[in-house]
């Protein structure tokens, strides 16, 4: 049977896992304890049972008395020894199955990783994320709820790589992933769609509440070259209506994010943000 000890190390595991196998682990060494106090247990009170009756059998060893009661404690420690091993072979066939089950959920976490996670930010990848816009957008045509789409795309990015190289890209991308997952609530959807097109997907929030979600990203930046460089972004949003589906959804956003990127190509920071209604678009 696999013993606690053979369960992977902690620093062998994804760290999704870790916490599970610590319990796995700590469940184990409590069982193994309680099994064993309790078949010694059961073998004292059987050496107490024959102990009990060698003044019988030496008194009657030689009457057909002394021979049955000899015959009956052997069968007894015979049976329990018996029983005994069975429940321990059992009980190593439970945790093994047990272990097999643990590792099954752990390859199970990381292939689910690999399908929805984007490697880099940490977010749900743009697979993911266009699952969640259409069962969100059901969701929303079932119960009237409020929905709203924003699409994000970094500005000079690819400045950024050509002049400090690719490490100085990912921080940023992270850096930017950080703040936009802390600027939403549980219930609201993150996601990298690639590059540098960032995502989010407000449940229960309408267009109004973009802006104060935005004020939240403000100030946002990233140190680069022992400096810190402040993090820019065009910005597009879009509230569902009825009818829509998530290509139109995602259309009609991408559309603002054009927009805005084009009014701060033109005028820099001279325009101030443009209430969305419904399509909206923000400009730093």
């Amino acid at each position: 049977m696999p013993a606690p000890d053979s369960i992977p190390k902690e620093n062998e595991l994804p760290l999704a896992s870790t916490e599970y196998y610590a319990k796995l682990r700590k469940l184990q060494r409590r069982e193994w304890w309680t099994w064993g106090t309790s078949l010694t247990v059961i073998l004292l009170l059987t050496a107490g049972v024959a102990s009990l009756s060698v003044p019988a059998i030496l008194e009657e060893k030689n009457t057909a008395y002394g021979t049955g009661v000899l015959q009956a404690v052997s069968g007894l420690v015979f049976l329990i020894m018996l029983f005994g091993g069975y429940l321990t072979y059992e009980k190593i066939l439970i945790n093994r199955l047990r272990l097999e089950l643990a590792e099954r959920q752990t390859h199970s976490i990381l292939w689910r990783d690999l399908a929805m996670v984007d490697p880099l930010t940490g977010l749900y990848n743009r697979r993911y994320a266009e699952r969640r816009v259409r069962e969100e957008i059901a969701r929303a045509e079932r119960r009237g709820y409020a929905l709203t789409l924003v699409l994000f795309d970094l500005d000079k990015f690819k400045q950024v790589n050509d002049l400090h190289g690719h490490p100085a890209g990912d921080a940023l991308l992270k850096e930017f992933a950080n703040r936009i997952s802390k600027a939403v609530r549980v219930a609201d959807l993150a996601a990298r769609l690639g590059g540098d097109e960032f995502m989010l997907l407000l449940t229960e929030c309408d267009a109004s509440q973009v802006p104060v979600m935005l004020k939240r990203l403000e100030g946002a930046q990233v140190e680069i070259g022992g400096k810190m460089v402040p993090i820019g972004f065009s910005v597009g949003w879009k509230e569902y209506e009825p009818g829509e589906n998530a290509g139109d959804l995602f259309a009609a956003a991408d559309r603002a994010l054009y927009r805005d990127k084009e009014s701060r190509k033109s005028k820099a920071s001279a325009s101030p943000p443009v209430p969305p209604q419904p399509v909206g678009s923000h400009t730093s």
